[in-house]
């Protein structure tokens, strides 16, 4: 079974003010006090807080988790679920069955039944609150009701489009009902959402599960399997590897993953056009695997066919969306043609899939700078910077764009900030490559202003 973020499955996190705050300086508001406390796990404190809190604004959704969050952290689920339940009794409110429901799902003993109609009766109360929903609907998903789940998670999705993540609960209901499309839709929207780490690490476990290519695959034909693939990529002998996979297709011929990796070993070979026929032979017997598409997306690349290439990565994320290296090459091809706008959408997925790319946040920041955003491809070359200190590219790169920032300021105090920034890049670049003609220029040109 997956194994989900918490947010997903419980007690989410405070998501007013910062959610990731430290407990110190005077700026932090009460929430985000409240939610540095409970994550250097001091739940009393927070507690004083979040009480105040609730009693002031009693309605709030965030903070009416948060406390609740605090109560089971302290070890006091129990008495918080009687104070609920005699708070309930005097004048029910939706507020308080929703937190009865979260207290009740921290137990393993009322996860169940109790859980769900604690929130059964909060959205009986509240039928617009999206949070309600959610909560209802990732109850049942976690006790494996998976179409009594798709519901409420639908109509929190409707309710709060703007909630990306909360797809992944969709994805996996949609996913163990036999919805395989819409579960795989779900998951190309929760990756355009810009998740977190553990929202894509959730997300890159069901699509696997969803498009495991040796599911299925005959135990007799395993041994000569890892014999091809050991020829193929760790003894880089692909005519032997050929022979391996040509045996077991000799038996299994309708085996898309054998015919995929066929394809590969001819591609390795340089012949192109039969490696196009055994990839296109996979996508026939496995229409819903990305991955051979991406497989013939990269062949038509190298063969400068870039159009048919496009077309492939397309198919390829929309089968597969956590597929970054396909997401990267519709990036490079959409900047070629100089769509800005798409190729930005396909980096930014290529970075979130895998946040220490420096290639693909080198492209995402090109784009920003060429939208004029400077902010934005300092922020993504810098990120690159902080990582790999040694990276004279990318050094090389802010100082230029610094320069270009310094001659486009209109003010004063903007265009010293920027060169100074730019002769602080600059100068790190010369140090190690002093002879760099393009930085020893950029400098020449900052001081010539």
């Amino acid at each position: 079974m997956l194994r989900w973020p918490a947010a997903l499955l419980g007690l989410g996190l405070l998501v007013t003010g910062c959610g990731h705050g430290q407990a110190q300086g005077p700026a932090l508001s009460p929430q985000a006090q409240a939610r540095a406390y409970l994550d250097g796990n001091q739940p009393e404190e927070a507690l004083k807080l979040l009480r105040e809190l609730h009693a002031r604004t009693p309605d709030d959704v965030d903070v009416a988790r948060a406390l609740t969050e605090a109560q089971v952290k302290a070890g006091r689920a129990d008495a918080w679920a009687e104070e609920l339940r005699q708070a309930i009794a005097k004048n029910e409110r939706a507020v308080d069955q929703y937190m009865l429901g979260l207290t009740l799902f921290s137990r393993a003993r009322d996860a169940g039944a109790p859980t769900v109609a604690a929130f059964e009766r909060a959205i009986a109360l509240s039928p617009t609150t999206a949070e309600f929903h959610y909560r209802l609907g990732v109850a049942r998903l976690e006790s494996e009701q998976y179409a009594a789940a798709l519901g409420p998670l639908r109509k929190a999705v409707e309710l709060a489009p703007e909630r990306a993540g909360w797809k992944l609960p969709l994805a996996k209901a949609l996913a163990r009902t036999g919805d395989a499309p819409g579960a795989v839709e779900a998951l190309g929207t929760v990756v355009r959402g810009k998740p977190t780490p553990s929202e894509v690490a959730t997300a890159r476990a069901l699509m696997n599960q969803l498009a495991d290519p040796f599911q299925g695959f005959p135990k007799a034909a395993e041994g000569k399997l890892e014999e091809g693939m050991r020829y193929l990529h760790e003894l880089d002998a692909p005519q032997h590897a050929l022979i391996a996979f040509e045996e077991i297709l000799h038996d299994y011929p309708d085996l898309a993953v054998v015919h995929a990796l066929l394809g590969l070993a001819y591609q390795r070979l340089d012949d192109a056009g039969r490696a196009v026929d055994e990839f296109k032979q996979a996508i026939e017997r496995a229409p819903q695997d990305g991955k051979n598409q991406l497989y013939l997306g990269e062949l038509y690349l190298s063969r400068q066919r870039t159009d048919a290439a496009r077309a492939a990565f397309e198919r390829a994320v929309a089968l597969n969306p956590l597929l970054e290296l396909a997401w990267f090459r519709l990036g490079d091809l959409r900047l070629e043609s100089r769509d800005l706008a798409t190729a930005k959408e396909a980096f930014q997925v290529a970075v979130t899939l895998t946040p220490d790319s420096a290639p693909a946040r080198g492209k995402l920041s090109l784009v920003y700078q060429l939208e004029g955003d400077f902010a934005a491809a300092q922020r993504e070359l810098k990120y690159v910077a902080d990582k790999d200190p040694e990276n004279t590219e990318f050094a090389l790169r802010l100082g230029l764009l610094y320069t270009e920032e310094a001659q486009k300021a209109r003010r004063p105090e903007e265009r010293q900030k920027a060169a100074s920034e730019a002769e602080r890049w600059l100068g790190k670049v010369l140090e190690t490559q002093p002879d760099n003609a393009v930085a020893s220029k950029a400098l020449q040109v900052l001081k010539g202003q």
